[in-house]
């Protein structure tokens, strides 16, 4: 699967896996489990936007569930439910595995929701391949915009330099503005931002 799992935890995702495959309704046992029972990675600051061990177990079982289940619309509500009913960890995976699932913009409702909550993991995620893919232009960049406010750095968010256009620069620079009137810094994402060439944008 990747070097960040040892070998007796890709033998215990590989047996998930098999599991799921053979029963489809197990993945909603082994898909919570994952981080307990086969992969957990410690978390460290400043790792917002690094593939963990247990991501990578996570979503393989919703792969494999995918495998098997012909209904693509089982497989997004297999995906929902697993969201819906998830702590923060597991949303962040589901969220994570979206864009390796056949449901083109079916999952779009869940990257909006993560985005609408305060929790930076989440943020990260549904800013990552699938929000870069599906995500319209103004919900990116009002994504961009909270990942500001929250002190999120830009280098995580998925695609920034080929979505940043001069409505996301207005925003910013009225962001800026607010926050220069307050006398507070403009953080370093920001000015980065507000000084790049708007020939560069596209």
């Amino acid at each position: 699967m990747n070097d960040v799992l040892t070998p007796t935890q890709r033998q215990a995702a590989a047996a998930a896996v098999e599991e799921v495959r053979a029963d489809p309704s197990r993945i909603r046992v082994r898909f919570p489990a994952v981080a307990r029972t086969i992969a957990r990675t410690a978390p460290e600051p400043g790792d917002l936007g690094r593939l963990r061990a247990e991501d990578l177990v996570r979503r393989r079982l919703l792969e494999a569930f995918a495998e098997v289940t012909p209904d693509r619309a089982a497989v997004l509500d297999e995906a929902e439910n697993l969201y819906r009913y998830g702590d923060a960890d597991e949303r962040r995976a589901v969220l994570l595995a979206l864009s390796h699932l056949p449901i083109g913009d079916g999952g779009i409702e869940l990257v909006r929701d993560a985005l609408r909550s305060n929790d930076p993991r989440l943020v990260v995620a549904a800013l990552g391949d699938y929000g870069h893919q599906y995500l319209d232009a103004e919900g990116w960049r009002h994504g961009v915009l909270k990942c500001l406010f929250m002190g999120i750095p830009l280098d995580l968010v998925v695609g920034l330099s080929g979505r940043l256009d001069p409505t996301l620069r207005g925003m910013v620079a009225a962001y800026a503005a607010e926050r220069t009137a307050a006398g507070r810094a403009v953080p370093a994402d920001a000015r980065r931002i507000l000084s790049t060439d708007s020939t560069e944008e596209s």
